[in-house]
């Protein structure tokens, strides 16, 4: 039986929002579809749940990188953002740096670019169930490998938010790199 559908205006059952983790040396891709709201805390716990699958690997990092966009949930000015990560240094013992692309530069982000590339592997098909996405997201591949890709059902609330003493906490534990200290921040790993 064909699926059956509108030209717009579709009833939804429910959001997925996508948010991915690319490796480029290593051409690896981490997808997850959030099916609550992407808020800080989400986007930390993320990056908490995909560095303990892959830190066997990385033994020997220290320091990580990573080049985010500067979306409302993750920039470098919001403080739930900046307590969870200045943690996830804390608790990994690594030294992380934040580096933000401008705005309108998400064409030179390689995580953006696997959204085209997604976009462009289920090629305007219905996208009308959770297993649809996912499988789609599945059988996608760049350089001869799928991404891994996982569904997250946690439910997430909007507005947690932290004092301004709260980051001006935070900023004594945080570098910010002289006339960009808006786009790049260093934290140092603290002892245990």
């Amino acid at each position: 039986m064909p699926t059956i559908s509108v030209d717009h205006d579709f009833p939804t059952e429910i959001t997925l929002i996508p948010y991915g983790i690319f490796i480029p040396e290593y051409n690896e891709l981490f997808l997850f579809f959030v099916s609550s709201k992407l808020t800080a805390d989400c986007i930390v716990d993320l990056l908490e749940s995909w560095w303990q699958t892959v830190k066997h690997r990385f033994a020997h990092i220290q320091k990580l990188v990573i080049n985010q966009d500067n979306g409302p949930e993750n920039h470098s000015r919001r403080i739930q953002f900046m307590k969870r990560i200045v943690d996830f240094g804390t608790s990994s013992q690594l030294t992380l740096q934040l580096a933000y692309y401008p705005p309108y530069h998400s064409k030179y982000n390689p995580t953006e670019r696997c959204f085209g590339w997604l976009e462009q592997h289920w090629n305007g098909s219905l996208l009308d169930t959770v297993e649809t996405v996912l499988n789609f997201a599945q059988t996608l591949t760049f350089k001869g490998k799928n991404p891994v890709v996982t569904l997250v059902e946690k439910v997430y609330s909007t507005g947690v938010k932290l004092t301004t003493s709260a980051m001006a906490e935070i900023e004594t534990q945080i570098h910010r790199l002289p006339n960009l200290r808006k786009w790049f921040v260093e934290i140092f790993a603290k002892p245990a």
